[in-house]
């Protein structure tokens, strides 16, 4: 028995320490799991891996499709497929997809955990983690260098140059000649040729300032602007029309363009142009520019099918506004900072400190703002009375909405479904109608034009009723109705003045079918009754006004109307069917179906008798007062100036189908599971993005929009902003060299490039910033100095050591832009047209459609005068650019593009001889020749001086005269806008 005991006992204890060991076994794994594997997993993987709808069907967040689908071997991590997908094979690694691989530490821990078995503790699920990793260039303070001691030469940024240049064992380039000089400068500053004049002038100034006053009078011409607008509106994607399937016009858009070329040749300081741009209209109230220039919030595409034809509570109607929110959001964003922040919209930044969280806290930045037309230009005062009239009529009209919420709670479900029935009948109804259908209007591309008809009774009536009769029509299935304004009001002439009788402009009227709309007790004389439409019917994609008859009648029931006088803003004129007269000829359709007529009287009559208590005479007599205080204060505001109009940031503006403002209201914005819309998370409090490790800054929740956007723009002008100083220096060197100190303009974070010159970008960034934030001193600091005036032609030396010219040991050659090309040979031809502002001019014939316009750019003419303005005035086609401005690489306006490609095609020389443009300007460039001179080669030389600021040598004299006399002088004028020292600068 003692033994048994003892080998029990010793059982005991062996049980004992295979438990302990194997406990102390899985919490070592499942430890070793969570701190070392989880981690990578939450960090790299999950981002694709995991929700709903993982990549490839293939999720880590609990670890059970790694173990079903085979792609680890517990104990076998050489046998696992997940193995083979992060290891590195010929120096390229499957996944993580798009990213930086996982180091070898992380890459070992994983081989570890799968070796040891694979154990994935139970009911773990992991989820993506964002460690924010501020350690990169861009986020950190900007703080002023100190500027190199260099003696041999003279401005801070030549210094900077000049000891990257030592370092790196390369010489700077001889000063490039002096015709070289002005037509390089010249073009960058105002994007026009110089003249020959103005070029011998330069070459020939012994003053030593020569250089530095032809840059002053560079700055001061009109033209700058017009140039370095170009560049701003490349990147913030301006257009004339709004793109996606209809690419519909954009009339009002024009204004916006003009407030940057004016802000450019104004000098704005950056800061006031940022804040004009986000919140102009809430930081200077009263001022033009401040709404104008939030025409940089609706620059970018729109997609009307999903705002206009597609509710907000539609799941496509919803995705359009997400979609519309997210281009703001970037368009500021990639415009301001250089911050990528769109790759936040579906997962957390891959390589930058964004979190999803951080997106969507952005995106609620611009909740209840919209795009549409929206009035400015009007004194500060009539702007204040315009604020408290709508405030009022809106207080109005929610208190109308009330008492007839009133009248339907006391009517009770009876009543709804009488009404009901009545509408069901008069749909039903059969139709009976004269071929004689009555007034239709011209068609129109706008549901909210304005139409009238106007019957003249040809002297003063005492009208008591007026009636319009609904029109029938089977067109595209409209049947009754067909045509009735959407909104409208009822005027009649009294005392030489419009007095409004009855007032359908505030809200939808319901379709009528063929029933009469009576105006009762009008009790006024008058010799004139109009109808006026402020929203017009849907006419399968075109917008209308057609009206049966309008019926005028005195006390006895008499109708003055029949036959009278019929006025029309417009009509189409189709007779028998439609014209002014059938307004008048006592014809309208009317029910064919008698039992359809009884039921629908007796429906009627039914309703007459619920209503007969509910309508007491303190509620008719309050509805009529609220009615008629409506009426006042609706004309009050009908009569304020309405100023001019700019397609803008709008939170009020007239509704346009289902797109309809929010007057402020703010949309409740999520967290969108991998960018859904139909898989909302939490909601997204307004916060400002940390650009160091402290925590972001908190908005109040209940902060209304124009302060969410005053908000961000006072963010993102402030002085300890690291991003934004650096970014738009960095964007101005660009544009003067052709190169970047960031070659990722739009791109500051770690997929973008890091800068060659940091020390010089932080230096101009400062000097920007506290020197009056005035783009022409920078631009005067960077052309006056001695890497920008040195030649650009090459040397073997420096090139073997960097032939890419990072250290701009030379300058770069650059052709010119496809605005330049235009505007020289409009220039040399003698055919530019230097007006300023206004609507952009057609490069096509513009054909327009139910569903979308066409523009036919081979149907313009291109001898047009109206179009020999600078380029920066054509309007902007989204979905069907300019085919020739786009040969020549011209900006692809639905994206943002912050630095045109320059290629060279066969396509763009067979353009330069054959586009009708070019011919027609070679035809007036030989004209303006032939008017200075009749001598052929006198000619020829002045011809090619006037295209290329120089004379001909004697050999090209002598090639160009026999060319001309074989081929004429219009050929000769085509060859010389194919020669690359035309295209090209330097």
């Amino acid at each position: 028995m003692a033994r048994l005991m003892r080998n029990s006992f010793r059982w005991v204890i062996c049980a004992t320490v295979i438990c302990w060991v194997v406990t102390t076994g899985n919490l070592m794994a499942s430890d070793f799991f969570q701190d070392q594997v989880a981690p990578i997993f939450q960090r790299k993987c999950l981002s694709c891996h995991s929700g709903e709808r993982p990549k490839g069907d293939f999720s880590l967040s609990s670890g059970k499709s790694l173990l079903a689908d085979g792609y680890v071997e517990p104990g076998d991590a050489a046998a696992s497929h997940l193995m083979e997908l992060i290891t590195s094979t010929d120096g390229k690694v499957k996944m993580p997809k798009d990213a930086d691989p996982l180091r070898d530490q992380e890459i070992n821990a994983i081989r570890k955990w799968i070796n040891d078995g694979a154990k994935w503790p139970p009911g773990l699920v992991l989820e993506e983690r964002k460690v924010k990793d501020f350690n990169w260039w861009s986020y950190q303070p900007l703080k002023r260098p100190a500027v190199p001691q260099l003696n041999e030469v003279a401005s801070p940024i030549d210094k900077f140059i000049s000891e990257k240049l030592q370092k790196n064992g390369l010489v700077p380039s001889p000063p490039a000649d002096r015709r070289t000089l002005i037509r390089r400068v010249t073009f960058d500053l105002i994007g026009l040729p110089p003249t020959p004049d103005e070029v011998e002038q330069f070459i020939h100034d012994e003053d030593p300032l020569a250089y530095e006053k032809l840059v002053q009078r560079l700055l001061e011409s009109k033209q700058y602007g017009e140039r370095w607008a170009q560049h701003w509106l490349d990147v913030v994607k301006y257009a004339d029309t709004h793109g996606y399937d209809k690419d519909k016009l954009r009339p009002n858009a024009w204004p916006y363009r003009d407030y940057v070329i004016r802000s450019f040749n104004e000098d704005k300081p950056y800061a006031r142009f940022v804040q004009e741009q986000i919140a102009g209209d809430i930081l200077f109230p009263g001022t033009a520019d401040g709404i104008l220039g939030t025409g940089f919030i609706a620059a970018g595409p729109w997609d009307f099918i999903g705002h206009v034809e597609v509710p907000e509570t539609k799941l496509d109607g919803k995705v359009a506004r997400n979609l519309d929110r997210d281009d703001m959001l970037s368009n500021t964003l990639n415009t301001f900072c250089s911050v990528t922040v769109q790759c936040a919209r579906c997962h957390h930044h891959k390589f930058d400190p964004i979190t999803q969280e951080d997106y969507y806290e952005f995106q609620s930045l611009f909740a209840a703002v919209d795009r549409a037309d929206r009035p400015y230009d009007v004194s500060p005062e009539i702007e204040k009375q315009r604020a408290t009239l709508t405030s009022q009529l809106a207080a109005l009209r929610k208190q109308e909405a009330a008492y007839a919420k009133e009248i339907v709670e006391l009517g009770g479900s009876k009543l709804t479904k009488l009404e009901a029935t009545i509408a069901q009948l008069r749909s039903n109804t059969k139709v009976v109608k004269e071929p004689e259908f009555g007034y239709h209007s011209a068609l129109t591309s706008k549901p909210d034009t304005e139409k009238w008809v106007e019957v003249e009774l040809g002297q003063d009536v005492l009208i008591s009723q007026m009636i319009l009769r609904p029109c029938h029509d089977d067109f595209g299935m409209i049947g009754a109705g067909f045509g009735f304004p959407v909104r409208f009001r009822v005027e009649l002439m009294v005392d030489g003045k419009w007095k409004t009788v009855q007032d359908h402009t505030q809200a939808d009227f319901p379709n009528p079918g063929i029933s009469p709309v009576a105006v009762a007790d009008v009790n006024q004389t008058s010799r004139k009754a109009r109808v006026t439409a402020t929203r017009l019917a849907d006419r399968k994609g075109a917008y209308i006004m057609a009206l049966a008859e309008l019926q005028i009648l005195q006390g006895d029931g008499t109708n003055v109307a029949r036959g009278a006088q019929v006025n029309a803003l417009d009509s189409i004129e189709a007779p028998v069917r439609w014209r002014r007269t059938n307004l008048i000829d006592g014809r309208w359709p009317q029910s064919g179906e008698s039992t359809a007529q009884q039921q629908l009287a007796e429906a009627l009559k039914e309703r007459d008798t619920i209503m007969a208590p509910i309508a007491t005479h303190e509620r008719t007599a309050r509805d009529e007062g609220i009615r008629k205080e409506i009426e006042r204060v609706q004309a009050q505001l009908n009569g304020l100036p309405q100023g001019n109009m700019v397609y803008a940031a709008a939170t009020t503006f007239a509704a346009q189908g289902n797109f309809k403002p929010t007057e402020g209201k703010l949309r409740p914005i999520h967290v969108l599971h991998r960018g859904n819309i139909d898989q909302p998370l939490q909601l997204a409090q307004p916060v400002f993005l940390a650009l160091n490790h402290s925590n972001n800054s908190k908005l109040d929740p209940n902060t209304d929009e124009g302060t969410r956007r005053a908000e961000l723009a006072k963010w993102l002008t402030s002085k300890d902003h690291p991003l934004v100083w650096r970014s738009i220096v960095n964007r101005v060197w660009q544009y003067h060299f052709g190169r970047g100190i960031v070659a990722t303009p739009n791109d500051f974070g770690r997929m973008g490039e890091v800068p060659t010159h940091p020390e010089l970008l932080d230096w101009l960034a400062v000097e920007f910033r506290d020197g009056g934030q005035s783009f022409k001193s920078l631009h005067r600091m960077i052309v006056t100095s001695r890497v920008y005036q040195q030649s650009s032609q090459e040397m073997t030396a420096n090139a073997t050591k960097d032939g890419s010219n990072l250290y701009l040991w030379r300058m770069n050659r650059r052709r010119l832009e496809a605005e330049e090309i235009r505007d020289s040979i409009l220039s040399v031809s003698g055919s530019l047209d230097l007006k300023m502002g206004g609507p952009g001019f057609y490069l096509f014939a513009l054909e327009k459609t139910a569903h979308s316009p066409h523009y036919e750019y081979h149907k313009f003419d291109p001898s047009d005068p109206a179009s020999h303005r600078r380029s920066v005035y054509r309007f902007v086609v989204r979905s069907q650019p300019d085919p020739w401005m786009t040969i020549l690489d011209c900006a692809d306006s639905s994206q943002s593009t912050p630095l045109r490609n320059e290629t060279l095609t066969s396509l763009q020389a067979l353009s330069l001889l054959n586009n009708r443009f070019n011919l027609v300007m070679a035809q007036r460039f030989s004209d303006r020749i032939k008017r200075d001179s009749e001598d052929l080669p006198t000619q020829v030389q002045q011809a090619f001086t006037l295209v290329l600021q120089r004379p001909p040598t004697s050999a090209e004299q002598s090639e160009l005269t026999a060319y001309a006399q074989i081929h004429g002088l219009p050929n000769l004028c085509r060859f010389l806008f194919n020669l690359s020292e035309f295209v090209f600068v330097d």
